[in-house]
């Protein structure tokens, strides 16, 4: 059996304290270095200090803001998204749409200098236009809605058509208006400044022909009134008034009693419904 070496003793360890660092030399930095170290510093640090200010600033935030909208607005006029090409028009009839962009003054407008009140009231002062409503859409549509004036009958002096509408007003003809009472002046002189037909004149023609639908025209001279050629061949007057209904009792009296005693006249006047009178032809 093998014996166990035994193992020398080791000895104790002591702590031994470690030798304390060595002290460095004093260094001094050049004041030259100081200098450019501030110099670099304060490069660096002005721009953000500038910035600063800007942006804390109502003045310049006014400044760019104005700025903004002044390129805004450049932009904007240079465009010719702006412009007006597109104006559509509805509610006309007679009157071309051409003529009323015309009497609008919008074609090649710019959207932003057009005030739609001052529009609709130049279309409103157009003949024949008894309103106008005017609309804009972003960016480059106006749309204008009329209404137009209707004729109730024609009037024909010196060559020249008028319309006539329900107040008696006469306005330039657009178009031929079939089915309408034609009323021809016999005046020579062209109208003038008459720009309107008197109420006794229109109402007695419009009753006229509601009361004798197959009559088409019907003359006029001042101190005679309205008179019609009947188709029995002789010249009919009326004078005017809307006591038609009673006149033309008294026509057609006095047209049966000539024509029994088998007289021509050259015309017949009731005029005066009271004091009836007729010419015959050859007195």
């Amino acid at each position: 059996m093998l014996k166990r070496k035994r193992r020398r003793k080791q000895p104790n360890l002591r702590r031994v304290k470690a030798a304390g660092p060595s002290a460095l030399p004093h260094v001094v930095v050049p004041k030259a270095a100081k200098k450019r170290k501030r110099r670099n510093r304060r490069q660096y640090s002005l721009p953000l200090a500038a910035i600063k200010r800007v942006v804390s600033s109502a003045r310049w935030l006014s400044l760019a803001l104005l700025v903004v909208t002044v390129w805004a607005f450049y932009l904007i006029g240079q465009s010719e998204s702006f412009y007006l090409t597109n104006i559509p028009v509805s509610g006309n009839a007679s009157i071309s749409a051409s003529d009323i962009v015309s009497g609008s003054g919008l074609a090649g407008a710019h959207i932003f200098s057009v005030d739609p009140r001052d529009v609709a009231t130049r279309i409103d002062d157009l003949p024949g236009v008894i309103s106008a409503t005017v609309s804009i859409e972003w960016p480059n549509v106006v749309n204008i809605q009329i209404a137009e004036d209707t004729p109730v009958a024609v009037w024909v002096q010196s060559g020249e058509r008028y319309w006539i509408n329900e107040s008696g007003t006469l306005i330039p003809a657009r178009a031929e208006a079939s089915g309408l009472l034609l009323i021809e002046s016999e005046q020579e002189e062209p109208i003038g400044e008459a720009t309107f037909v008197g109420d006794d004149v229109l109402g007695g023609a419009l009753q006229l022909k509601m009361l004798r639908p197959n009559i088409d025209r019907l003359y006029y001279l001042p101190g005679s009134g309205l008179s019609y050629q009947d188709g029995r061949g002789w010249r009919a007057y009326f004078g005017s008034g809307t006591n038609m209904e009673q006149k033309l009792a008294v026509y057609e009296t006095i047209v049966e009693e000539l024509v029994a005693r088998s007289v021509m006249p050259a015309y017949i006047s009731v005029r005066n419904h009271t004091k009836p009178y007729y010419m015959a032809n050859g007195s």
